[in-house]
């Protein structure tokens, strides 16, 4: 924030809509109406203290000081009045500063809140659209930005407007001839304001753009040293940070300077005006016998007046800042939730531990269970991303329970698209798919993905210990559960030898575990889940062929008796799949299994032999 006397920093950012962004943002203030009230009535009070205890002085100097009165003890009871004003303003001021940022806090406590629960409704096809830095902004930036707009701008920016015209008031009423000198000082304070107030704006507007390039120039080198030195380009680098860091200094230097001359400038005109008016005040007071209390009045007020308009410039400029941040924050907020019209939910059997069936409704409003079997076709289904550039064209495949189905081809082929599909993270353009003849969109999706297990090629791990991200898979799962998960998962030998075995903290998405490791615990998340399909893409990508071999056994022991679909590009992990899927170009390309694929001497056979060759 801009100190006194200094333009305001990074420009105006005006929302889009003003009049809606404030009435919403204004809604979660207004949710409490006793403690806003609080904070206006103080608000009131300290003004109206600040600008009487000032007045209460013109009839002290004339009572008192000019007409040479030695009443002390009136003089004594006048001073204490003065003494119990300005405390009441003193106290009315903190209780209103202590209420507000509460309710501030509170106010963007919710505001963060409705944030991360509309995030949690939004399609995956939102986030592929706006990158991960761009939404953390939301909660962070510009959610402080709100705050302390709430806080102090939204306050100070009342204070001030409730002091300038207080102030003008007065002054018109102590002596209008007076203000006319007063107003004239003020028009060119405020023409110089805009102009110079402009000027800073703009440089600073540069600033901020000069400063996001030379970050995102560290981040980049730094991120990609290891580049840098491998090709030796460490003078290109360095040369290339010189260019974005003098022109970060030129900006900034532009900026300090027309925003530095503001408070010179202010305060020399203050000082003009001041000077004017106790010349002219005198040649009134001796020419038609204006009193010297209302002048030392007025000459405390005109020292005073130029304040609140230099700090509705600043306020103004963060407050309409905090409000475009506002606007950012309801545009992720208003944006179209995951589309979920699923009746048809997952329910437990009967009679069996670890067996579920589907609850279907009927026409005359009773459910129909269908046991949850695995199995699950694909009827010429066609999907696009981006309207227009189709992505999987007329698929046509199924899965019995129990199969393992492998997709292979080219990077782009659509391999995990289709995967995505059955989960419903995307929905298709047409065809038809189903699950245990019950078509998916006719599931609650949350039903839909807890009957599914899945193992990502990018393995993500939370912050928690070990024990507690194998647990993820499913949070009721005891300690002897996870356990057996991941010996299941062939991780159980790795993790006895971590500082504290189970209880070992994860930290950084798993930086302190290799690559294969983190592999092997989301194999072993996937596998206390118990669930009756498995996704598997590249799940075994970051792990050596030794590791991979002791894995073997436990993924083949993860994949019995359950549905299983693997995207491998290491042929050598699908040979044993029921069916193996060749895609390009969105296309299905040849299907079978290992031998007669390899006997069709297709693609598939390209594939296998040039990957051996390569071997």
């Amino acid at each position: 924030m801009p100190g006194p006397g200094r333009a305001p920093r990074g420009g105006y950012q005006k929302p889009k809509e003003l009049g809606k962004t404030v009435r919403r943002l204004l809604g979660y203030l207004t949710r409490s109406p006793l403690p806003l009230v609080l904070v206006l009535v103080c608000l009131l009070t300290s003004v109206a203290a600040n600008l009487g205890g000032s007045y209460m002085l013109r009839d002290i100097i004339n009572r008192f000081v000019w007409s040479g009165c030695t009443d002390v003890a009136g003089l004594g009871l006048a001073l204490v009045g003065l003494i119990v004003v300005y405390a009441l303003g003193a106290v009315a001021a903190y209780v209103q500063s202590a209420a507000m940022v509460r309710l501030a806090q509170r106010g963007v406590n919710r505001l963060r809140r409705d944030l991360f629960d509309a995030l949690q409704d939004l399609p995956l096809s939102f986030f592929d659209q706006h990158p991960h830095g761009e939404l953390m902004s939301r909660f962070t930036n510009d959610a402080d930005n709100v705050q302390m707009a709430l806080e102090q701008s939204l306050v100070s920016l009342v204070s001030s407007a409730l002091m300038f015209v207080g102030l003008v008031t007065l002054m018109l009423v102590i002596n209008w001839r007076l203000f006319l000198v007063t107003l004239a000082v003020l028009a060119l304070t405020t023409a110089l304001f805009r102009l110079i107030g402009g000027k800073s704006r703009r440089y600073y507007q540069d600033q901020q753009t000069a400063l996001g390039s030379l970050n995102g120039n560290i981040q980049e080198v730094i991120e990609g040293l290891r580049v840098v030195k491998a090709f030796t380009h460490e003078e290109q680098a360095t040369a290339d940070f010189k260019v974005r860091n003098d022109a970060y200094r030129d900006a900034a230097s532009l900026a300090g300077f027309f925003s530095g001359i503001i408070g010179p400038v202010s305060h020399n005109l203050m000082n003009m005006s001041y000077a004017l008016t106790a010349c002219f005040g005198g040649v009134l007071s001796v020419l038609q016998g204006f009193d010297l209390g209302g002048l030392v009045v007025y000459l405390n007020y005109s020292k005073q007046v130029g304040q609140p308009i230099n700090q509705v410039s600043q306020q103004m400029t963060a407050l309409l800042s905090a409000l475009a941040g506002a606007e950012r924050i309801f545009a992720v907020m208003d944006a179209q939730p995951e589309v979920d019209q699923g009746k048809v939910t997952l329910v437990r059997a009967e009679g069996e531990a670890r067996a579920w069936c589907w609850s279907v409704p009927e026409a005359d409003g009773s459910r129909r269970l269908v046991p949850l079997r695995g199995d699950v076709r694909f009827e010429e289904v066609n999907f696009s991303y981006v309207p227009g550039k189709r992505v999987l064209k007329n698929i046509s495949l199924y899965a019995t329970p129990g199969q393992k189905i492998a997709f292979v081809g080219s990077t782009g082929a659509g391999k995990t698209t289709i995967t995505n599909l059955i989960n419903r993270f995307y929905e298709i353009e047409s065809g038809r798919i189903t699950y245990d003849g019950i078509d998916v969109r006719d599931i609650a999706k949350d039903d839909l993905r807890a009957s599914l297990g899945m193992v990502l090629q990018d393995t993500h791990l939370f912050t928690g210990t070990v024990m507690e991200n194998i647990r993820y898979g499913r949070l009721d799962a005891t300690d002897q559960e996870c356990i057996q998960a991941a010996k299941t998962a062939n991780a159980h030998s790795f993790i006895r030898r971590l500082p504290q075995g189970y209880q070992t903290m994860v930290t950084g998405d798993g930086a302190n575990l290799s690559q294969g490791q983190r592999q092997l615990l989301a194999i072993a998340r996937a596998a206390v889940a118990d669930p009756p399909v498995m996704i598997l893409d590249e799940a075994t990508s970051s792990i050596d062929t030794r590791t991979e071999k002791h894995i073997e056994a436990g993924m083949d022991a993860l994949m019995e008796n359950r549905t299983v679909f693997v995207i491998a590009h290491r042929l050598s992990t699908v040979r044993n799949s029921n069916c193996i899927v060749v895609l390009e170009h969105g296309q299905v390309e040849e299907k079978g299994d290992h031998d007669s694929l390899l006997a069709q001497k297709g693609r598939y056979y390209q594939l296998y032999t040039g990957q051996f060759q390569l071997d």
